[in-house]
C-alpha cells in the first residue's frame, strides 16, 4: 500500500475544517479522502486539544443563541404591532 504525501497547506485547511468551522472528524476525513487517523494526527501536531476544540465550539454555540433570542424578541416585537394595526384597521 503506498502511503499519500498530503502538504502542509492540506493539513492546515483540514485541521481548520475541524477547529473553526466545527465539522466532525468523520465528515472531514470522508469528504477529503483520508483516514480519521491521519486528521486526529494532525489536530495532534497542531496543539489543539479536544477540550480547546469543544470549548471553542461551546462559545460559538452561547454566542448564536443569543443572537438568535435578540432576533426572536425583534421578531416578536414586529408581530405584536401588526396585531394591533390589523385590529386598528378592522375597527375603522
Amino acid at each position: 500500500m503506498v502511503s499519500k504525501r498530503y502538504t502542509n497547506e492540506f493539513k492546515a485547511e483540514a485541521v481548520k475544517q475541524v477547529t473553526e468551522r466545527g465539522y466532525p472528524v468523520a465528515e472531514v476525513a470522508q469528504r477529503l479522502g483520508v483516514s480519521s487517523h491521519s486528521l486526529y494526527a494532525w489536530l495532534r501536531e497542531s496543539g489543539v486539544s479536544q477540550q480547546a476544540r469543544s470549548a471553542q465550539q461551546e462559545a460559538d454555540l452561547l454566542k448564536e443563541n443569543q443572537r438568535l433570542r435578540a432576533e426572536l424578541r425583534r421578531v416578536e416585537e414586529e408581530r405584536d404591532i401588526l396585531k394591533m394595526a390589523a385590529a386598528y384597521f378592522a375597527r375603522g
